[in-house]
């Protein structure tokens, strides 16, 4: 990445009794999110970005330098779009007059370097509130209104505070195909605050993992989510999300083809999806089983070659191994769960060549 193409971004300073010392870069398109538990400095970050905090450091959006040792700009010159965890809506005015805030009431057309009033409300489904007063909104309709006032402010840059935490379990699931539509329609750059894994597998290009006011490690999901020396690698749950492709339809079984680097699975859904869609695909380690030799008679339906990256031990009795996909390990990484027992037994180690066997395959659309 050169500059011109990323978020440069070092913080370090006290907030009350909590210390902040970060730094990370991030692509200066898609989705990154921040990601850790509660009180980790998620917010904080989010909010020295935009300047409501004011901390020792670096802020660099592109070829835009925000802040460093000799200049802080005040948060009214950041081009900043914020989305709080509350929709945070005026009262009394219209889901409208809401919208159109930010340009004192006028309908801007979009035009090279701003986003249009009309593409905002076709992008976020909201023509049918427009007249109404956010009292008379549910909650997802609300939150959908704030990320589209956010995005009228011709956002250089738009911060997402845990949008969906305050919303229940059905209503997040309204809410994500329009986040996922932000991802996928517009260049803007988004960081993503959350807690919430499955969010983030959903979303993000690229994961800052933070802990105790400290990045652990950033880079893309895939290398974060598959890193056995990492936290996420070491949950119970651990699980890799992959982007692939459908490079084929079988419609007398039902099975769709999907290429990742390094091979293809194979997934039910044929009515679901089309020659050339990109999908993400998330394994989890307790669906991957190893083999040294390729099984025969089985029920499975992937079964792909690795070879084993790296190993580590998880407590006395199991070991987290990183696998690549391919006969030389160079494509995509999974992750297996395995027991030392079969490790001993199978004799594997590091740079061995092994038989992937997949049982499940969970799918996102993209």
């Amino acid at each position: 990445m050169t500059a011109a193409d990323t978020i440069d971004v070092r913080f370090e300073g006290r907030l009350g009794a909590f210390r902040l010392a970060v730094g990370f870069q991030a692509p200066g398109r898609g989705v990154t999110a921040l990601f850790g538990p509660s009180g980790c400095g998620k917010t904080s970050v989010l909010r020295a970005i935009a300047g409501l905090d004011h901390l020792t450091g670096l802020c660099r959006i592109g070829d835009e330098v925000w802040q460093d040792g000799q200049r802080f700009l005040p948060t009214h010159r950041r081009p900043v779009g914020y989305v709080f965890q509350e929709a945070n809506l005026f009262p009394h005015l219209s889901v409208k007059r809401n919208l159109l805030y930010s340009s004192r009431g006028k309908v801007l057309p979009a035009a090279e370097g701003r986003i249009g009033f009309k593409e905002v409300v076709e992008l976020l489904k909201v023509e049918p509130l427009l007249e109404r007063a956010p009292a008379r909104l549910s909650g997802g309709e609300r939150q959908r209104v704030a990320i589209g006032r956010a995005l009228l402010s011709q956002p250089r840059l738009l911060l997402m505070d845990e949008p969906l935490s305050a919303l229940d379990q059905a209503t997040r699931q309204e809410i994500l195909p329009f986040l996922e539509r932000l991802h996928d329609t517009l260049a803007l750059p988004i960081l993503y605050v959350s807690h919430d894994m499955r969010e983030v597998e959903r979303l993000a290009d690229h994961v800052v993992l933070m802990r105790e006011g400290r990045v652990l490690a950033s880079g893309p999901l895939t290398e974060i989510q598959s890193d056995p020396d990492l936290p996420l690698a070491r949950e119970r749950d651990a699980r890799v999300s992959l982007e692939g492709v459908v490079a084929t339809i079988d419609a007398e079984y039902g099975i769709v083809g999907i290429t990742v680097e390094g091979g293809q699975f194979l997934v039910p859904g044929e009515d679901s999806f089309k020659i050339g869609d990109h999908l993400r695909l998330a394994i989890g380690a307790d669906d991957v089983s190893l083999s040294r030799v390729p099984p025969a008679a089985t029920s499975i339906l992937n079964v792909l070659p690795a070879v084993i990256v790296s190993a580590r031990a998880l407590g006395r009795h199991q070991m987290l191994v990183a696998l690549g996909l391919g006969d030389n390990g160079k494509g995509d990484r999974l992750l297996a769960r395995v027991t030392r027992k079969s490790w001993e037994q199978l004799d594997l180690a590091e740079g061995v060549q092994v038989h992937a066997q997949i049982k499940g395959v969970a799918l996102a659309p993209r």
